[in-house]
């Protein structure tokens, strides 16, 4: 048996040994871990039996349950937070039992036997970060348009033109078209080369002023000076800083802004 402040280890306990380590687990709301041999029922929103098997019980310190197969990255049998839980043996069997009550349901995991206790004492404080894709790009900008620059307009995304689909297609805060090509790595040669093919079949249809501008978390060498040749502008907009607007957006579906 290993055992300090932050884990407790038993391999291959008896089942009123592994029913007092579970009960303490519990009472101390650490993150527990058991290996075994168990059947599972669950009853409430619908109603399961899963039968014998070698498997992983997990449940953390919120109240979380989760009952994992040896293979396989989801769960089969799993409880969200906010459960309540109790072990104990009976009939032969160790039981854990959850039960959640808004919605009433119920899991219960029967041990015939027990491999392996691991209890765990775990802090987590850290931020996640998602790093955004070019479209979570484009969403971003149509949904918060400040991330560009403050007084744009977005007014179509995905715009067709001859050569291509420009990505975000705009009116700045002076009355003068934009268009905008997005990159989620640092923007090549090519990128700036693409972007003013977009703008040549738009300029000749339009009897206005009109903005080229590539945005990226950064340019290439010699990519500056290439754009500013091209008469066009460079804006740097980090994927992160997008991924952290859709994040609060909560889901907002592009059209209730258009």
């Amino acid at each position: 048996m290993q055992d300090t402040k932050k884990i407790q280890v038993q391999t291959q306990p008896n089942l009123p040994e592994a029913a007092k380590l579970i009960e303490k687990a519990f009472q101390q709301r650490k993150t527990l871990i058991v290996v075994g041999t168990c059947h599972v029922q669950y009853a409430g929103r619908a109603s399961s039996t899963l039968e014998d098997g070698e498997r992983i019980l997990i449940i953390k310190s919120d109240g979380s349950l989760l009952v994992h197969r040896p293979v396989g990255y989801e769960p089969v049998n799993w409880q969200p937070p906010g459960g309540v839980f109790h072990a104990q043996v009976k009939a032969g069997e160790l039981e854990v039992v959850g039960v959640r009550q808004k919605p009433r349901e119920s899991v219960r995991v029967s041990f015939k036997e027990v491999l392996l206790i691991s209890t765990f004492d775990l802090v987590d404080a850290g931020d996640f970060l998602l790093h955004a894709s070019e479209d979570d790009m484009h969403r971003a900008i149509l949904l918060k348009p400040e991330l560009f620059e403050e007084g744009f307009k977005p007014i179509s995304w995905e715009k067709k033109v001859q050569p291509g689909f420009v990505d975000i297609y705009g009116e700045d805060k002076d009355g003068k078209l934009v268009i905008i090509e997005v990159k989620r790595k640092i923007a090549s040669k090519e990128a700036a080369l693409q972007l003013a093919k977009y703008i040549e079949p738009i300029k000749a249809k339009v009897n206005r002023e009109l903005r080229g501008v590539l945005v990226a978390p950064g340019l290439g060498k010699d990519v500056q000076r290439l754009l500013v040749s091209l008469g066009l502008e460079f804006k740097a907009l980090d994927p992160k800083e997008c991924a952290l607007v859709l994040r609060k957006s909560g889901g907002s579906k592009l059209e209730s802004f258009f």
